[in-house]
């Protein structure tokens, strides 16, 4: 994941990026929650590779990994 997910001040604010190519990894996550597949990505992005989404998401599994989560107050 550390050669597809890249983190540079001078590339989109320090965001988390595919390979320093100016996507954002939250942009893919958003793509692929708006409910495009893999390969409708592919084919609007075509410098991005399937491993560089399958990255993206084991980027944001792994920041998913807490301990808890306390409820917001509303």
């Amino acid at each position: 994941m550390t050669d597809r997910i890249t983190i540079d001040p001078a590339i989109c604010h320090g965001k988390p990026c595919i390979r320093g190519l100016r996507y954002p990894v939250e942009n893919v996550l958003e793509w692929l929650a708006s409910g495009m597949s893999i390969e409708d990505i592919l084919a609007d992005y075509e410098d991005l590779e399937r491993e560089d989404i399958l990255a993206a998401l084991a980027f944001a599994a792994r920041l998913s990994h807490v301990k808890r989560i306390d409820s917001l107050a509303a």
